[in-house]
C-alpha cells in the first residue's frame, strides 16, 4: 500500500487523537477518512520519549482497516505494552508517534533472503512468536545473524532458534513514518 504525505499525516493525527481522547478524555473531531486508509492493512505504532522506546504494539496481518488498526494500536501502546507503565499527562509532549505499515509477510526458504534495513523479521518456533520491525536492525546497526538472534530472543527462544529445520521465517518491508 503506497500512502500519500498527507494520508500520512492523517494517520499520525488519529494515533494522536487516540491518544490523547484515553489520557485526557478529549473528545476526537468526527473526519473523513479516505477509501485508502480504509483499506485493511497490518501496522504497529511505536511511542518514543525522547528517542528512547515508550511503547510498541501491533497487527501483523491484514484483518483490520488500517484507519481502525492505527487506532487501536495507538491505544494499546500508549496504555497496554507490558513492558512499560502508562503513558501519563505530564510525559506526553515528549512522546513521538511513530507508524509502521507492513507489507503482507513471506515465509522465506533461507536467511540470505533478508536484506537488513529493508525487511522485518517475524519468526515461529514450538508454539513461540517474536517480531521485529526492519528500523530496528538499522538504529542498532545490527548485521543479518544479531537481528535473527534478537528477534529469536523476543520470541523468547534461544539466540540460535533460527538455525533449527522446525523454525519458520517469514519477511515484510514497512512504510515508516
Amino acid at each position: 500500500m503506497v500512502l500519500s504525505d498527507e494520508e500520512k499525516r492523517q494517520l499520525k493525527e488519529l494515533a494522536k487523537g487516540a491518544i490523547e481522547e484515553t489520557l485526557f478524555g478529549k473528545d476526537r473531531e468526527k473526519r473523513e477518512i479516505p477509501e485508502t486508509l480504509k483499506q485493511k492493512a497490518g501496522a504497529f505504532v511505536t511511542l518514543k520519549k525522547r528517542g528512547e522506546l515508550r511503547g510498541c504494539i501491533g497487527y501483523t496481518r491484514a484483518v483490520l482497516p488500517l484507519c481502525d488498526v492505527v487506532e487501536k494500536m495507538a491505544i494499546e501502546s500508549a496504555f497496554n505494552d507490558p513492558r512499560f507503565n502508562c503513558i501519563v499527562e505530564a510525559e506526553w509532549e515528549d512522546v513521538d508517534i511513530e507508524i509502521s505499515v507492513i507489507s503482507p509477510m513471506h515465509r522465506i526458504e533461507s536467511v540470505d533472503e533478508i536484506e537488513v534495513g529493508v525487511h522485518g523479521i517475524y519468526i515461529e518456533h514450538g508454539g513461540h512468536s517474536g517480531l521485529l520491525l526492519p528500523q530496528v536492525a538499522t538504529e542498532y546497526n545490527w548485521d543479518r545473524d544479531t537481528f535473527l538472534e534478537y528477534t529469536c530472543y523476543k520470541a523468547g527462544l534461544p539466540r540460535d532458534a533460527w538455525k533449527l529445520k522446525d523454525t519458520d521465517i517469514y519477511i515484510f518491508s514497512a512504510d515508516v513514518f
